[in-house]
């Protein structure tokens, strides 16, 4: 009975065969091979070994070259080609050797060799000595830095204020210790390069809008807001930010902050406003774009500037409410890993701040004269003036370039160095070109400050002029 069912099953195995298409009977084949010859097959073949006699490994070994560990970059590098200032950078500046006048320092309100602030300098250097030697957290923290917190989140009327030790680490760990990866941040395509490197190390979905474009911002603002609406449980914890700055570096002009405001406030957006060269400029007391525009402080959720030019002073601050400036002294790397400002520094800055307070003036005067060396520049031939009349901060830009970066930034630099000659001193502003975003063209930087006469305003305009007629004409 057994052997007749096998005989049945065999019977059936080729009847099906038989009656199988062709093509899969074909395939079975192949598969069937290809499984023989893995199980027989070996799985490596053993290569034949040749040792190298010791003097041809020697040859080898001199023949090898690694990579470089940087790229070549032209001895004529601008950057490895620098002025030595011998001096203070104050009004007058000797540069290689040469006195000039100097319009290339951030010396906005002529404090830098100001008596009272090296006074204070000079005691605080005498009372605590020269630097720290330790992070805020770890024994860097001095009275005159909580003294100097206090005096900034008063100036700004704040809630608190935190300071850092250097100008550039100040944005560029405020961003990342707010922003997180899937945050979102709608950020001027013009931002500098300290805001650019804090959005790097946040690692956020970074939206670049155009230069200064509210509509621009709201089309992505609005975009954004579709996208939150397909997933609005990702949309709940998904943070979005406006970074903006309130007087750009790269460009010289003001940030539309009332419109900006607005749309923080409709697409439920955090702004956050870098005040670095607009800080000790712009608004009645030098309160920054704010006062400028007459908004109210508690509209903008994070304020940062540097204390390296309208101060005259080193290290930055930020301010704001205070549960939002406490998070950054426990996630602000700049303020967290580096040796804390030291302390004559801290003197310095509050009597700056004093005298800033004590001759509200002062800011008409800047105003004035930026407006003055503004309109003069205007109509050289060969060059054209990128910025607004309220920036202590001008970039001067060739009118047509050559079509060559490279031969931009060396036409430039033959007008810096006829202006030098002169007694004039300018400097090129400087860029990462690689790593820039949105990489500006090459540019003249010219800063105004309170000292320089209306006669020598007049004198620079004169010899830019010049200048730019024997260069490029």
């Amino acid at each position: 009975m057994a052997m007749a069912a096998e005989q049945w099953v065999l019977v059936e195995m080729v009847q099906a065969l038989y009656e199988a298409p062709a093509y899969h009977l074909i395939l079975e084949g192949i598969l069937i091979l290809w499984i023989i010859r893995l199980v027989f097959s070996k799985t490596y073949k053993l290569q034949e070994r040749s040792d190298l006699t010791a003097k041809e490994k020697e040859e080898l070994i001199e023949e090898w070259q690694p990579e470089p560990l940087v790229p070549p970059v032209s001895k004529n590098h601008p950057a490895l080609n620098y002025s030595i200032v011998s001096g203070p950078p104050t009004h007058n500046i000797v540069v290689n050797g040469k006195e000039c006048i100097n319009f290339a320092s951030f010396n906005f309100l002529g404090l830098l060799a100001n008596p009272r602030v090296k006074a204070a300098a000079l005691a605080s250097l005498k009372k605590y000595g020269v630097g720290t030697c330790g992070p805020r957290g770890f024994y860097g923290t001095f009275d005159v830095h909580l003294d100097l917190e206090e005096r900034l989140a008063k100036f700004m009327r704040t809630e608190e204020a935190i300071i850092y030790s250097y100008g550039f680490s100040t944005i560029a760990s405020a961003i990342p210790a707010y922003s997180k990866r899937g945050d979102i941040v709608f950020v001027d395509s013009a931002a500098c390069f300290a805001i650019q490197k804090g959005l790097q190390a946040s690692r956020s979905d970074i939206k670049l809008f155009k230069h200064n474009d509210v509509a621009d911002l709201e089309r992505l603002l609005k975009e954004q807001e579709i996208e939150d609406q397909k997933n609005p449980r990702k949309a709940r914890v998904t943070r979005r930010f406006i970074v903006v700055e309130g007087l750009y570096m790269n460009t010289g002009t003001v940030c539309p902050l009332p419109e900006l405001v607005k749309l923080k406030y409709k697409y439920k957006a955090r702004i956050f406003l870098e005040e670095s060269l607009s800080f000790g400029v712009l608004g009645e007391h030098g309160r920054g774009v704010t006062e400028h525009y007459g908004i109210s402080i508690d509209d903008i959720d994070l304020i940062s500037a540097n204390m390296e030019n309208a101060l005259a002073s080193v290290g930055g601050f930020c301010c704001g409410r205070s549960f939002v400036v406490d998070h950054q002294r426990l996630s602000g790397q700049g303020y967290c890993f580096s040796a804390s400002l030291p302390p004559l520094l801290a003197a310095a800055a509050i009597e700056a701040l004093n005298i800033m307070e004590e001759k509200p003036g002062i800011f008409a005067v800047l105003k004035k004269k930026c407006q003055h060396i503004h309109k003069s520049l205007q109509g050289i031939s060969g060059l054209k003036v990128v910025g607004e009349s309220l920036s202590p901060a001008l970039h001067l830009q060739l009118e047509e370039s050559t079509g060559s970066r490279e031969k931009d930034v060396q036409q430039l630099q033959e007008i810096i160095i006829h202006c030098m000659n002169k007694g004039i001193a300018l400097t090129q502003a400087r860029y990462l070109d690689k790593e820039e975003k949105c990489l500006p063209p090459p540019s003249i930087r010219i800063v105004v400050t309170v000292e320089q006469t209306e006669e020598e305003l007049e004198r620079a305009v004169s010899t830019i002029r010049e200048a730019a007629q024997a260069v490029l004409l």
